[in-house]
Order: C-alpha cells, then structure tokens, then sequence
C-alpha cells in the first residue's frame, strides 16, 4: 500500500489530538507525520505509534513542500492564511474550520453522504470538514432523504463544551468542582454564561438575523452536503453541561410518507448509523455512551402527529470523533482511495 505524508496543524487542541488517535486507530498508511501548532507549543512532543514527534512552529515554517494531506484544526482565520500555502507547496488540505464551507469551489464532504464531491479538491486543493452537528445529523438523515424527499427540517441541538476547545471542557470542570466545595463559581470566560447546571442558547456570535452563526452554519452546511437547495432548515443550538458528545432533536417533514418501521429499516442499513430505539427497555442515544464511538447513534424515531409526513428523531455522536477528526480522517481515505 502506498503511504502518504500528513500533516496535523493545529495538532495540541482537543481535535488535533483526537486526529492523532484517530490516524492511529484507522491505521493510515502515513510515510512520515509532522505536526504544527502555534508558538506556545514550540518543544512540545506528542505520542504517535510508539514514538515522540515534535510539534513545530507553524509562523516559522518557510516551506510545506512534500507534503500529501494536511488536516487542518487550527481556526478560522489559520486556515485562510495557511491551507493556500499548503495547497500551493503540492498538499490537498482538509480543514476543520469554517473558513472555506460555503466556498462553492470548495467541496464540503461528509463521506457517508457526499463522497462524489471530495473530487472537487482539484479546484483550490482545499476539502472543507463540516460542522459537527451538521456532520451528525445530514448522516441520519440522508437515507431518508433519499427515500422519501425531506421537505423541512426542524433541529434543536444540545451541544457539549468540548465543542469549544479544551479550555470550555476546563471551565466547565472548574465551575462544577467549585460548586461541590460551597466556593463561588469561576466566571464565564469561554462559555458566554455558566455552564454548570445550565443550559446556553449561545454558540458562536449573534447575527441580524437573530439567529447565531452556528445555527446558519447547519442551515446553510445542510443544504449543501445534500445538494438540495429547496429543504427549508430551521435550527436552536444550545450548549449543555456535559463534556463530550452532541445530542440533537430532529424533526422532518417529508414528500412521501415514511412509517416509523420503514424509518428504522432505512436507517438500520445506512452507513455509519447504529439504531438504538426501544424507550420501554429505556434504550435510547446518550451522550455519555455514545463517547469514544465513530457512529452516529439514532433512537425515539416516532411519527409527527401535528402533520401529514413528518418524524422526529434523536440524533447523538461523539462530536470530536465524528464530528471532526473522523470526518477527517475518512475524507483523507477517500481521497487516497480512489483520487491521489
């Protein structure tokens, strides 16, 4: 088998490791691992098949010839400026940011759903990785689609602090041991309110929409990685007090009429989707279970009464698994499958 050189940038946050561990579980066929990160990590090593690889200094990096794929998880604003080096220097970046999604010469690719699309790479050499709860939810969502045209989609997310970084999962952490002790909470610094005990209807920056920029990114994500621009999508994204894993309710409305047991069929043979449904032996997705775990989990799959084709489902998955590094990961080996 033919190997590859990757990079990591962004390789000490929370989905930069999670990409290590990924790499090494799927066992990539990697040549030769560099790992980038920003200055504050210059020295810093970091385990990788039994050896110790040192990160280097992103800003100090004259040249990124040589390398085959780079994965990106770095922000925003990192990638503008660096994944057109990469792409420049001969590597096909995968970037986990927002930065380039709704580029239409950048393709957006969940592989369980759009797989076709990552050969639109040869545009500017950037694959674009969608947002977790995105990546989650048009998953589960796809065989239905497929099946039976969903017309409208109704979410309501409840997202961990994980999906902020490592210093959200920290403040958390924090805020819960320091209401066990009977000692004042630590202020809000990376969650826009306390999030012990408490859930927040803030992710990301408010718009004039009235909407938040996560809940446009689901919006608008959804509708390309399903290549309809006609579902009309509507989304709350709130942030719950739990460490790792996104939960989301769901609700379609659908051209044809799907039952619930056609439903459970569709999903039980879709790729990348583990059906848990039986509420009366208390069976259903949760966040504390389903962490470590590469699938996206779907139980209380019920009919809509309220309209004529409608379902509602729950919809949970580990959000720096499948929802980052994962997607990744399963992006880079559909790109070295069938287009490098």
């Amino acid at each position: 088998m033919k190997e590859y050189n990757v990079a990591i940038v962004g390789a000490t946050g929370a989905v930069g490791r999670m990409m290590l561990t990924v790499l090494e579980e799927r066992n990539f066929p990697i040549k030769n691992l560099r790992l980038f990160a920003s200055p504050k990590s210059k020295g810093l090593k970091l385990p990788f098949k039994g050896e110790e690889i040192e990160v280097e200094v992103l800003e100090e990096t004259k040249s990124f010839k040589g390398i085959d794929i780079a994965l990106f998880s770095a922000g925003a604003q990192r990638s503008l400026d660096y994944a057109p080096l990469f792409a420049k220097d001969g590597a096909v970046v995968i970037d986990n940011s927002s930065a380039w999604r709704m580029d239409p010469e950048v393709p957006l690719v969940v592989p369980e759903v759009n797989p076709h699309a990552v050969a639109g790479y040869k545009n500017k050499g950037i694959i674009a990785n969608p947002n977790c709860s995105t990546i989650q939810m048009v998953v589960a969502l796809k065989p239905l689609h497929e099946y039976g045209k969903i017309k409208r989609i109704v979410v309501s997310t409840y997202q961990s602090v994980s999906g902020a970084g490592q210093k959200a999962i920290n403040e958390l952490e924090a805020q819960v041991k320091a209401w066990c002790q009977g000692t004042p909470m630590p202020p809000a610094k990376y969650i826009p309110q306390i999030i012990a005990f408490n859930c927040v209807p803030h992710i990301d920056v408010f718009l004039p929409n009235g909407y938040t920029k996560e809940e446009m990114k689901m919006i608008e994500e959804t509708k390309k990685i399903m290549e309809d621009p006609n579902i009309k999508v509507t989304a709350t994204t709130v942030r719950v007090p739990v460490f790792y894993g996104h939960a989301e309710s769901v609700n379609v409305e659908t051209e044809k009429k799907i039952t619930v047991e056609k439903a459970r069929e569709l999903l039980e043979k879709a790729p990348g989707v583990i059906v848990l449904d039986n509420p009366e032996e208390k069976l259903y997705p949760l966040q504390i279970e389903v962490t470590g775990r590469d699938e996206v989990f779907v139980g209380r799959i019920r009919e809509d009464f309220s309209i004529e084709n409608g379902l509602n489902l729950w919809i949970v998955a580990d959000n720096l698994r499948k929802g980052a590094a994962t997607n990744a990961i399963q992006i880079a080996e559909v790109l070295i499958q069938n287009y490098l």
